[in-house]
């Protein structure tokens, strides 16, 4: 007598709103507490004290940045070297690095051409009311040589200390901070992982401590990424109240000049690269969109690269062999916000305010610099340190990136979005182009997959039934990939 088959699990109600409402609620708190604290103004006349609702929000909004950076280091560590170890089951690994390198140029090329195309359009600089009194020499700038910089490791651990010395009536006082290279990890962890996989079964038990790491990492990740919404609130909310948008009036053609050009690249261009390679542009988006929200908020792609990593592989579909490797590297060089429509857009800017006529040869220059130049400013990372080296190779002054500082808060905003956007971007179209991609899954990209705890996914696979006696009766897990670089 035949046994019926057994009724599915029930679905699980769900007991909050999905990961980008959460996102989007605390934008609209953070937006409310950011008015409030803006109406508030600073404690002291001067405006040099903030009130307590702005320090609050900025110690919010801070806090979270500084605890998803925390674990970006043992992340890009130990997700590369499992993925380097992976290398056997990846037969075109060559391929896929060169690929993904010429889709890194192919995005940045079209982004500096828009760039360049609309600081033609709106004339910024001729539109400006600011004054050359506002102009200054920025403090660090960006130079060829930053790349070899910043791809030797000083140490083991990819990490850097800095100290600051004020000096007062009272004396003088000293802080070090230490921070990190995400260059330098990669590049150790790339050599570790190479090493351990020439060392064969002696790397062994290296290798099972590194997965073990690996999932702990994750799991603690998992746990901070569930405090976005309220970090979102303190980000946003911290950046009205102390920027507002007063400041916008004097510069508000080149702002709007910037963020036509971020919304072309990420709503134009973006799709149409995607629909070129048979992508659906509604999955990406979908998929993607956790990332994109979390980077418009936190302003760092290195903050937000955890978040990235887990919806290209998790959404996006993209092999986490092939992921682990790709978005840390385009985290650190992959910049069409910062590193090709912003420095494009600024340096005619600055050309316009000291009267200086660009010349054919010197809109080149600029193109070349924005497709390769982000590599060269990867030990020093932000969008003026790339503008510095954009200005120099052209021969433009220096002193014009004092004229931006002001409004530079709201537009890294948008800059950052549209680096994350990319960052995803890349390693999906290389991933289906070279036929790796989980189209399936790309297809049904969620969101909430995001965060599904891996305890809720064991319990669920045992509720299914499954066993360990229907693999030994011959069936085919249904988690079951084929080997990453496998034809298509």
């Amino acid at each position: 007598m035949s046994q019926a088959p057994a009724a599915a699990p029930a679905k699980k109600k769900r007991r909050f709103p999905s990961f980008s409402v959460q996102i989007l609620l605390g934008l609209a708190v953070g937006v409310a507490l950011g008015a409030v604290a803006l109406a508030m103004g600073p404690q002291d006349a001067d405006g040099e004290v903030p009130n307590g609702l702005t320090t609050t929000l900025d110690t919010i909004g801070s806090s979270f940045v500084t605890l998803l950076k925390a674990v970006v280091p043992p992340l890009i560590f130990t997700a590369i070297v499992a993925s380097i170890a992976n290398l056997r089951t990846v037969t075109n690994a060559a391929r896929l690095a060169g690929q993904t390198l010429l889709w890194f140029a192919i995005t940045a090329a079209i982004s500096v051409a828009v760039g360049i195309g609309l600081g033609l359009l709106f004339q910024p600089g001729n539109r400006a009311s600011v004054s050359l009194d506002a102009a200054s020499e920025p403090g660090r700038t960006g130079t060829w040589l930053d790349f070899l910089n910043g791809l030797i490791p000083g140490n083991v651990l990819g990490l850097g200390a800095s100290t600051q010395v004020e000096v007062t009536d009272g004396g003088a006082s000293a802080s070090t901070s230490v921070s990190f290279n995400v260059l330098q990890i990669l590049v150790v962890a790339l050599v570790i992982g190479i090493a351990a996989l020439k060392s064969g079964k002696k790397a062994d038990p290296f290798l099972a401590f590194n997965r073990s790491a690996l999932a702990i990492v994750q799991k603690v990740l998992w746990w901070i990424i569930r405090l976005a919404p309220i970090g979102t609130a303190g980000l946003i909310g911290y950046a009205i109240a102390a920027y507002g948008w007063t400041s916008l009036a004097s510069l508000a053609w080149f702002a709007v000049a910037i963020y036509v050009g971020l919304a072309v690249v990420l709503f134009v261009v973006y799709p149409v690269l995607l629909r070129t390679n048979g992508l659906k542009i509604s999955s990406y988006f979908k998929g993607a969109w956790p990332a994109i929200q979390l980077a418009f908020v936190s302003r760092s792609s290195i903050g937000t690269l955890p978040v990235t990593q887990r919806v290209t592989e998790r959404n996006l579909g993209v092999p986490s062999e092939y992921a682990s490797f790709a978005v840390p590297l385009a985290a650190t060089t992959k910049m069409d916000g910062c590193a090709s429509i912003y420095p494009a857009i600024s340096a005619i800017f600055v050309a316009q305010i000291f009267g200086i006529d660009l010349s054919v040869t010197d809109y080149l220059l600029i193109a070349f610099v924005s497709v390769v130049g982000s590599a060269a400013t990867a030990g020093l990372t932000g969008a003026i340190v790339m503008l510095t080296l954009t200005l120099s190779t052209v021969g433009l002054p220096l002193a014009g990136v004092g004229l931006l500082l002001a409004i530079d808060p709201i537009l890294d905003m948008g800059r950052t979005a549209v680096n994350v956007a990319g960052q995803a971007l890349v390693p999906t179209i290389v991933a289906k182009r070279e036929g790796i991609l989980d189209v399936e899954q790309y297809e049904a990209a969620s969101a909430e997959d995001l965060f599904v705890d891996e305890d809720d996914d064991a319990s669920s696979e045992e509720t299914t039934g499954a066993t360990a006696t229907d693999e030994t009766a011959g069936a085919t897990p249904s988690g079951t990939k084929e080997p990453v670089g496998a034809t298509a």
